[in-house]
């Protein structure tokens, strides 16, 4: 069954949709009304709903019954990547969003190659939410993450103070094989807490970088004995969190 994220709560147990959404029902899918579609409100909440009508602008649907249960993470992940080059931040976000990420935050880290271009900045990111959108709906995700605009390290720095806990990982503790810090901060998190976790761009984090943020409250951290590529790191340290709320319980 097709999952849409919808902007509006249900007004008389009733959805509009329109837009991409709309199109994708409509010329991509080929819907009629009758056939069911499931969705997710700002609420986060899921709803199967039957579909009452079609209009040249909009889908109209009804809600059949209300879905039970959250496929989210007990906690709240936020990804930090420094900008890696070429498209692997896209696939961060398209396997994080799988992977049950809260939000996504692009940093302009030393070490990037990658340069910001602010004049394009509007159509990078309407991409990336979208790869998000999409990613969240294949995965049956009732939360839709968010990918905020790229940050400097005094804006990042700024931003630890709103998260519980905050993480570095870092290679160089990794090649000394330390694996205590990831562990214990999931066994002392909470439901319902926040995640902030920082991973370099292809070179690292620098040494200054990494002390910079060790001076605020983040905690450096190794992702096991292998050195992992920035693309790989985030879905690492997604799926321990997974395995420890989800799959241990």
């Amino acid at each position: 069954m097709q999952r849409y994220f919808v902007d509006q709560t249900a007004d008389d147990n009733r959805f509009t949709i329109t837009g991409d959404d709309y199109h994708h029902i409509v010329r991509v899918m080929r819907m009629k009304e009758g056939e069911q579609i499931i969705c997710v409100n700002p609420l986060n909440k899921s709803a199967v709903c039957s579909i009452a009508e079609i209009t040249d602008e909009q889908v109209i649907t009804e809600v059949v019954q209300w879905v039970s249960g959250t496929p989210e993470l007990p906690i709240d992940v936020t990804i930090v990547s420094g900008l890696p080059k070429g498209d692997k931040l896209e696939w961060i976000i398209q396997k994080g969003t799988e992977l049950g990420a809260y939000q996504f935050i692009p940093f302009i880290s030393a070490r990037s190659v990658v340069k910001w271009d602010e004049k394009k900045a509007e159509k990078k990111l309407d991409r990336w939410q979208k790869i998000a959108k999409e990613a969240a709906e294949q995965s049956h995700r009732t939360k839709l993450p968010e990918v905020k605009s790229p940050v400097n390290l005094k804006s990042l720095i700024k931003m630890g103070a709103d998260f519980d806990y905050k993480l570095i990982a870092f290679e160089e503790e990794a090649k000394q094989n330390e694996a205590s810090v990831l562990s214990k901060t999931l066994a002392e998190m909470t439901k319902g807490q926040t995640l902030l976790i920082v991973f370099g761009p292809e070179g690292g984090l620098t040494e200054q970088e990494v002390s910079s943020l060790r001076e605020q409250g983040f905690h450096s951290c190794g992702l096991g004995p292998r050195i992992l590529r920035t693309e790989t790191a985030p879905l690492y340290a997604l799926s321990a969190v997974s395995y420890h709320f989800e799959l241990m319980e």
